[in-house]
């Protein structure tokens, strides 16, 4: 029998977890379950950001799949790694998270508006952690959904420091370009905080050395990208160009958000593999 096809979330935000019902929100939490509907197997990951209530939403901790480190700037943070279900849908979240990066703390600003002056760090450590987790799960996605800037770094993790990892060498990854973005630049050191082994100065040029705003970030995540697909009407025109300019596969933004046309662009990327 054929083995199912699988494919990878890393999803910055899903409803109902984040309490407003935002577009993006919405369709993270339903392009899952239609995936499912249709035959694909699933693993969706989101950070476990300080709002998620974990009575509320019935979280726990996976115990044998938490306790990694993950070193960031020569130090180390533990990884706790937690499952909920959204039982109508019949579908699981992982929620990544760690004392300092995310349990005290709401998403990506504080209660007056600020942005967390870590949030490079926290990006860092959603993408590894998520990829170390599949990892250890010994599960091959074939292909890789990413959604929100927190997952931009997951595509040149993928290319570059696991490209000889026998689970992601065949994965499509595909970037979602949505109306989101940040407002403070990330430091001058940030570039240095991504090289692990397996990245070079050099694969990461374009930010070495100088503060990384949002463009240079998803510029970044489009560069190691298979395919985009365009999540809402209105995104970011300079990445926008600078991803149609690839001459990669770009799905562009379809009027509803239809789950069913996002499958149909996954079906073409394994076609053409």
């Amino acid at each position: 029998m054929k083995e199912p096809l699988r494919i990878l979330f890393i999803c910055q935000e899903i409803f109902p977890y984040l309490a407003e019902e935002t577009p993006i929100r919405q369709l993270n939490r339903l392009l899952p379950e239609v995936c499912q509907a249709n035959g694909f197997e699933t693993r969706t990951f989101m950070p476990k950001f300080g709002e998620i209530n974990e009575r509320r939403n019935q979280l726990h901790e996976v115990i044998r799949l938490s306790g990694m480190n993950i070193i960031i700037d020569d130090t180390d943070h533990p990884l706790l790694l937690k499952v909920a279900s959204i039982q109508n849908a019949r579908i699981q979240i992982y929620f990544i998270d760690n004392d300092d990066y995310f349990r005290r703390r709401r998403g990506l600003a504080d209660e007056k508006g600020k942005e967390y002056h870590d949030n490079d760090e926290r990006c860092i450590f959603f993408a590894r952690s998520v990829i170390e987790t599949v990892k250890k799960l010994r599960w091959t996605p074939d292909i890789v959904y990413c959604s929100g800037w927190m997952s931009a770094l997951a595509p040149i993790y993928l290319k570059k420091a696991y490209a000889d990892t026998p689970f992601f060498t065949q994965s499509k990854i595909v970037l979602s370009l949505a109306d989101d973005g940040f407002r403070t630049p990330f430091g001058m050191t940030f570039a240095d905080k991504v090289l692990i082994d397996g990245i070079c100065k050099e694969d990461v040029g374009t930010i070495y050395g100088r503060k990384t705003g949002y463009n240079e970030l998803m510029k970044l995540a489009v560069d190691y990208s298979d395919a985009i697909v365009q999540s809402e009407p209105t995104v970011n025109s300079v990445v926008k160009r600078y991803a149609m300019k690839r001459g990669i596969p770009y799905m562009q933004y379809v009027e509803g958000n239809n789950p069913a046309k996002y499958l149909d662009f996954f079906y073409s990327l394994i076609d053409k593999a």
